[in-house]
């Protein structure tokens, strides 16, 4: 029978590696300013890194137990920093499309832009790491 608790762990891969690989993307373009779809690349895995992260936190939310002792500590701050990881995804991805509906790309906004995306990937690098925590160390979902 299918366990609803699998769910979570379904999703968490994809905005880790979505983020991850958007952030390079961004981070290169600013490296190879003649290769625009270096950029576009990163607008549109941030976009879709985002929804990814809300279906993941989602699923996290709704779809897994609690937990006691040292793993509930754990996964605490896994919880923690996913909301972190949720916020500032979302606040990057949203700054992002607005300073490119005002057209202000080739600003330094674009640097702000690109720190709210850095934090993003280190926030769902570090909610990533707890995870796995829980999974390894804790034996949680196994």
């Amino acid at each position: 029978m299918f366990n609803p608790g699998h769910f979570h762990p379904m999703m968490v891969h994809f905005p880790i590696a979505i983020i991850t690989v958007g952030f390079l993307f961004d981070l290169f373009s600013m490296m190879y300013k003649k290769q625009p779809c270096l950029s576009k690349a990163g607008y549109w895995l941030e976009i879709i890194g985002m929804a990814g992260a809300i279906f993941a936190f989602g699923t996290g939310y709704f779809f897994t137990s609690p937990m006691e002792g040292e793993a509930g500590l754990v996964r605490e701050r896994h919880e923690l920093f996913a909301t972190f990881t949720l916020v500032t995804i979302i606040l990057a991805t949203l700054f992002r499309i607005l300073i490119g509906y005002l057209g202000k790309e080739q600003t330094r906004l674009k640097y702000a832009s690109l720190v709210l995306f850095f934090l993003a990937f280190v926030f769902v690098s570090i909610t990533g790491y707890l995870g796995g925590s829980l999974v390894i160390d804790y034996m949680i979902g196994l």
